[in-house]
């Protein structure tokens, strides 16, 4: 028996996963574009053409802001990427909570309205030079603590958007929409910032998240495929955590993705170092190596999105994804010229892209409606929760080791976890997890 020589899938154990009687498009229809026959998804997708773009502008201009204003101090972007993701630690599960019981599409309107406001005060702090670096990192607070609200509430609107069957092929148009933005918005940036600097960029993210606030402003409700209400009530958020140590299948996929988030993916910070302090470019080489890799990232969405199409996610290919992405990593690192090391970004961002979209669709497809708040609520605080550490262990490696550590010790952790992961899953064999994968 082979951990990865079977396409296993995660099916559901629930019978609450199937969609609600009466409720429209129930019928699967392939294509790499199927969830845009649905209406409400396609005016969401639309809002995230554009608003995606605008926070890859943002994010790139904020890097290098700190940059500047700290003297390109590795350890000080290291600190803004801790101060945006930390609040993910305290909030997510919360967060995944309040999802099943709200409006979701409502909730997802507020949360826009704040980032617009903080991308807005961000803005004019910058353009009227005024800006220090405390006032970043109050704004990398405020912004982590919208984020970590707003990733599982989007995460779980996926499915009442589309219905169950279209989730893989949601999940991956929305990655490939997100990595096209990684493609166009480095670019624009790293140019516009030598050209105009780094203020006018706050003001242009804060316009385009206008966008995604009509978008979900438009949708039709009633068109929504949504699950039973979820009463308030004491202990919802551990009756999810219990929920999710009850299946052993979603704990392989949560412990997976933490390893490789924390160590492995961590070129927010690394890519910033390895620009500046390797290379030696400003903030244009730091742009086309952000976009070297969102070639790679879009490219690997695509495919996910035609695979999304056609058949479940695999645990097969969440395994071979996660390994590949360690491997490539480490190769990476050793690359002797900038235009050879932006040219191995491109495998890197296919398998980095392939191992978050199919560990995505495992938990979004594998869960019942009422919990899917709180177990993605969840799987964000794995998948980000980790930067608080990740962030300044990237910056300390950085000036320990060399700008060019973080590639190959995250590299080596990330494919380390998938051997000790797959072990693990292999000895499970004998135990319910067997009766959860498939594995032949």
């Amino acid at each position: 028996m082979s951990i990865t020589g079977s396409d296993a899938t995660i099916p559901s154990t629930d019978t609450a996963t199937h969609d609600p009687p009466g409720t429209p498009g129930k019928q699967r229809k392939s294509g790499m574009f199927a969830s845009l026959r649905v209406r409400n998804y396609r005016l969401f997708f639309s809002g995230q053409v554009i608003s995606n773009i605008g926070t890859w502008i943002q994010r790139i201009a904020q890097d290098w802001l700190v940059f500047e204003l700290s003297g390109r101090d590795a350890v000080a972007l290291g600190i803004a990427v801790a101060l945006q993701f930390a609040p993910t630690l305290l909030l997510s599960l919360w967060a995944g909570v309040l999802a099943d019981r709200v409006d979701k599409r409502k909730l997802l309107i507020a949360i826009q309205s704040g980032m617009c406001a903080q991308a807005v005060v961000l803005g004019v702090l910058n353009v009227a030079g005024v800006v220090e670096l405390w006032h970043v990192y109050v704004l990398c607070v405020v912004f982590g603590c919208l984020s970590a609200l707003e990733v599982p509430t989007r995460q779980a609107f996926v499915a009442e958007m589309v219905g169950k069957d279209h989730v893989p092929n949601a999940v991956a148009l929305n990655s490939s929409v997100f990595n096209m933005a990684r493609i166009v918005g480095p670019a624009i940036a790293g140019f516009a910032i030598v050209a105009i600097g780094t203020g006018w960029l706050f003001l242009a993210n804060a316009v385009s998240t206008l966008a995604v606030i009509a978008g979900l402003a438009m949708m039709d409700s009633a068109k929504l495929f949504r699950g039973p209400a979820v009463r308030r009530a004491k202990g919802q958020l551990m009756e999810g955590l219990r929920y999710v140590r009850g299946r052993s299948d979603l704990m392989t996929v949560m412990v997976l993705v933490f390893f490789v988030s924390t160590f492995g993916i961590t070129f927010f910070v690394s890519l910033a170092i390895v620009a500046a302090n390797v290379f030696g470019t400003e903030a244009d080489g730091y742009g086309m190596l952000s976009t070297l890799l969102a070639v790679g990232t879009f490219t690997g969405a695509l495919a996910s999105a035609r695979r999304g199409s056609r058949k479940a996610p695999r645990v097969r290919l969440l395994f071979l994804s996660a390994f590949a992405l360690g491997i490539i990593e480490v190769v990476a690192a050793f690359m002797p010229s900038y235009l050879a090391f932006g040219i191995a970004l491109v495998p890197l961002g296919i398998a980095t892209i392939t191992f978050l979209n199919t560990a995505n669709s495992l938990v979004q497809t594998s869960v019942s409606p009422e919990m899917r708040g709180r177990v993605m609520g969840l799987y964000v605080l794995v998948l980000m929760g980790g930067n608080p550490i990740g962030g300044p262990m990237t910056g300390w490696m950085a000036e320990t080791f060399g700008g060019r550590s973080p590639f190959y010790i995250g590299g080596a952790v990330a494919a380390l976890a998938v051997v000790v992961c797959g072990f693990v899953l292999y000895r499970a064999r004998r135990t319910p997890l067997r009766d959860s994968l498939r594995l032949g």
